[in-house]
């Protein structure tokens, strides 16, 4: 039987008040692990690729699952996965896209560069609530 290992949820949003629905919503769905937030692109990236952000330095032998969104500035949500599928030490870390696009192209784009979920943000709070405690329940129970 393999070692358990904390696996650390990253929310890449621009959207201040989005990050921090994301995150009381995966608290309150019973969510335990740590959440770290980045508001672009840029920042996970250098996070990602061994850089120290708001203090925070990647642990290689940690395990991490992204809620990425796709419009930020300095480096989109695409630029960033595409990098992450293309780069042996980040291939491996699940993707959720969490977005509130919902073109279809944009989401075939993005399974096709390797996301695990996409996941469209409700315009609707109530909705949005509702999709926030079943992809908490969802991680709960995902393995990685």
């Amino acid at each position: 039987m393999a070692a358990y290992r904390e696996i650390g949820i990253i929310i890449v949003d621009d959207d201040d008040g989005h990050a921090e629905l994301i995150g009381e919503g995966l608290v309150e769905s019973g969510v335990a692990n740590a959440i770290t937030r980045f508001s672009n692109g840029e920042e996970l990236w250098n996070f990602l690729t061994g850089g120290t952000v708001f203090g925070k330095t990647r642990d290689p032998s940690g395990g991490y699952i992204l809620l990425l969104d796709i419009n930020m500035p300095k480096m989109d949500g695409i630029e960033v996965l595409s990098r992450m599928k293309d780069n042996p030490s980040t291939h491996d870390i699940p993707v959720i896209i969490l977005t509130t696009t919902d073109d279809p192209r944009e989401i075939d784009r993005c399974y096709r560069l390797g996301c695990n979920v996409y996941v469209t943000k409700p315009v609707d709070f109530a909705s949005f609530g509702e999709t926030l405690r079943r992809l908490g329940l969802f991680l709960q129970i995902m393995k990685v």
